[in-house]
């Protein structure tokens, strides 16, 4: 996982570095400068956030070690499952698929792109507006702004653990000044004592100083860095889906309303047009065979199709 690799990139060079130039390693072991530093920057967290916020943080802290779902296949899995939605709605009619929204694990429509039902809160907003659509309480024109608002909800919501982590980030250097200067107060404390113990004070106080900024910046700024893109991602799928349902309402073929998806994808990840266009082809080539036939493809393949997983 590239998180771990960054991190043992940063020690190797910090304390590889400070060994190689003839320091000791133990004159950095500072318990309390980091019990001073680490607590404060803690306090400081509680004290600036609600509950709510300390949990969607603590849990999206936790996610970054897990990695991201959005890779290639999925945004594969994710445009497959459009274009069957999509052909869905215009050859049976908008109401063929309110049993699928309303139990879309379950759903022989949703269940074989199982990266993408993985995703509950992209799910939700996906059902959500599908219901809309399906029920004819939102017209055309009163959609998109509907979306845009629940796309937008969504992304304050999403900036708040970001927007904590960042503030622990930028305080975590000042608290190590402050345990720099507690550090010096001890030794004033013990001005009068032999030069090696002054000596082991100053060095404790510098050390504060470093912890601050390394923690900081080598540690914590990164998780932010990581959620913030990973919030990015998530908006490009929810405006993916949205550009699709609305191409969808106003009656654009299948194949159209997904290439509208796939160019609002990041180009690093979606498949080329005519990787697109190859997948569309054997969706329909496949469209009317059973479900369950296909399911082992769409798990293992991503999105491709039942018959290129059975010549493989």
């Amino acid at each position: 996982m590239l998180i771990i690799v960054g991190y043992l990139v940063i020690l190797l060079s910090v304390f590889g570095g400070f060994a190689l130039s003839g320091g000791n390693l133990y004159a950095l072991f500072q318990p309390f400068e980091l019990l001073i530093i680490g607590g404060a920057a803690f306090g400081s967290f509680i004290v600036a956030n609600n509950m709510k916020v300390i949990k969607a943080t603590l849990k999206s802290i936790m996610s970054v070690f897990k990695g991201t779902n959005y890779t290639r296949k999925f945004y594969i899995e994710l445009l497959s499952l459009f274009f069957e939605l999509t052909n869905k709605i215009r050859k049976d009619g908008v109401l063929s698929i309110e049993s699928d929204i309303e139990n879309y694990k379950e759903s022989p429509l949703f269940s074989p792109y199982k990266l993408v039902i993985k995703e509950k809160k992209i799910m939700e907003f996906f059902c959500d507006h599908l219901r809309l659509i399906v029920t004819g309480r939102v017209d055309k024109m009163h959609l998109e702004q509907l979306m845009d608002e629940d796309i937008e909800t969504y992304s304050h919501e999403a900036e708040l653990p970001i927007a904590a982590i960042t503030k622990v980030a930028d305080s975590l250097p000042a608290f190590g000044i402050v345990a720099a200067v507690m550090g010096i107060v001890t030794t004033m404390q013990n001005i009068n004592g032999p030069p090696e113990e002054l000596g082991h004070h100053v060095a404790a106080a510098l050390v504060g100083t470093f912890l601050g900024v390394l923690l900081g910046y080598g540690f914590t700024a990164p998780i932010a860095a990581i959620l913030e893109n990973r919030l990015h991602a998530e908006v490009v799928i929810l405006q993916s889906i949205k550009v699709v349902l609305l191409a969808s309402v106003h009656n654009l073929a299948p194949s159209i309303a997904v290439e509208f998806a796939r160019k609002v994808l990041y180009s690093a990840e979606r498949p080329t047009s005519s990787e697109l266009e190859q997948l569309l082809k054997e969706a329909r080539n496949n469209r009317n065979k059973p479900p369950g036939e296909g399911e082992t493809a769409e798990t293992k393949e991503a999105g491709e199709s039942q018959q290129t997983d059975e010549v493989s």
